[in-house]
């Protein structure tokens, strides 16, 4: 039997736990160490998840064969090529950055290295999407005309001030569209294709004494297939309202997924095929009160250890993990042109990645 492959993350805050578990629980994976800049945070994580705390400048000397990147946004970039620089594959929390040429130098120096970079999209996972790339793929839908994605969530104002580094442009790379709605716009472009143009507006609707970016944004999109979509996202709801992508195919067959409450398996409530006809309430029973963090960062584990188990196949298969740096750039990709379109007031066109790499 191979040996078991070394793992450690790399940041102790919220999310990281669910990495934590995922590797503990995993075949032929030994969590070897947690590190923060935090070393109390450190210490309490390591405790917690049966590992041991490393200093952050020390991490890389442990024999590590890969990494989770679950520290702020801006702070990806610096994480992510001192892992290539050291041979070590890399699975880094969304989004992969906060700006493109920062995500250009992480997929170039991971490529130029030769290890994996993967990042953390765990709701691709979901069955109710899974079930929609293939109604896609196998023609049942085809080719997506028109798209919908809506993020109506809660976050009370101690969300953004529990953590110095939220909620600024400099250090959060923006508000809801960034931080929330990127799961979502993830899967818009998984299903729809590549965007080339988009239109979007935004305000700070709630957060305003808390924040400068934006917890309310609206926006049209434009698909080099030709098809258009919209979104609609906010944290600024009590109750929140889940989040929903639909899609409207070739065939004129619609499919659309609910995600309610946040952070639970989102199941299909509208199946609009022909012969297959079914819909339900994306509420079922009814609204409820709002999750905590830690309980929505919970209910997500399941997906992160899909993810995860995905990512350590890859690496010991020498393949393209489900979600590679480059494929989660393009999520980036609209971000930017979306928050460019929002200062502008104009259409902006979406960014390619390889001239990022190439520039």
């Amino acid at each position: 039997m191979p040996r078991a492959l070394r793992a450690a993350v790399i940041g102790c805050g919220n999310i990281a736990g669910n990495h934590a578990a995922a590797y503990r629980g995993l075949p032929g994976v030994e969590l070897v160490a947690c590190t923060d800049v935090s070393s109390e945070r450190a210490e309490l994580f390591a405790a917690r998840h049966s590992t041991s705390a490393a200093d952050p400048d020390e991490v890389f000397d442990l024999d590590l064969d890969l990494i989770s990147v679950c520290t702020p946004h801006p702070t990806h970039e610096s994480v992510v090529t001192r892992a290539a620089a050291h041979g070590v594959h890399v699975l880094c929390e969304k989004p992969i950055a906060i700006e493109l040429g920062s995500a250009a130098r992480m997929v170039a120096a991971c490529e130029v290295a030769g290890v994996t970079l993967g990042v953390a999209f765990q709701r691709r996972f979901w069955p109710a999407a899974q079930r929609v790339r293939a109604a896609i793929d196998d023609g049942t839908l085809g080719t997506p005309v028109l798209g919908h994605a809506s993020v109506l969530l809660h976050r009370e104002t101690s969300y953004y001030t529990a953590d110095a580094w939220r909620g600024s442009w400099a250090s959060d790379g923006g508000g809801v569209l960034m931080t929330q709605a990127v799961h979502n716009i993830d899967l818009l472009q998984w299903f729809m294709g590549d965007a080339v143009e988009v239109t979007a507006a935004h305000t700070t609707a709630k957060h305003g004494e808390a924040i400068e970016v934006e917890d309310t944004a609206v926006a049209t999109l434009r698909f080099a297939s030709g098809g258009l979509a919209t979104l609609a996202a906010s944290t600024a709801l009590t109750p929140g309202l889940g989040t929903r992508v639909q899609v409207v195919g070739r065939t004129g067959a619609s499919a659309g997924l609910a995600e309610y409450p946040e952070g639970s398996e989102a199941r299909i409530d509208v199946w609009a095929v022909p012969g297959e006809e079914a819909a339900e309430s994306p509420f079922g029973p009814g609204l409820r009160a709002d999750l905590t963090l830690p309980e929505i960062n919970g209910s997500l584990a399941p997906l992160h250890t899909l993810q995860i188990a995905d990512f350590v196949s890859a690496v010991r298969e020498r393949r393209d993990p489900a979600v590679t740096g480059r494929e989660a750039a393009k999520s980036l990709a609209i971000l930017t042109a979306l928050y460019a379109s929002a200062a502008s007031g104009c259409p902006e066109q979406v960014p390619a990645l390889k001239e990022e790499i190439t520039s």
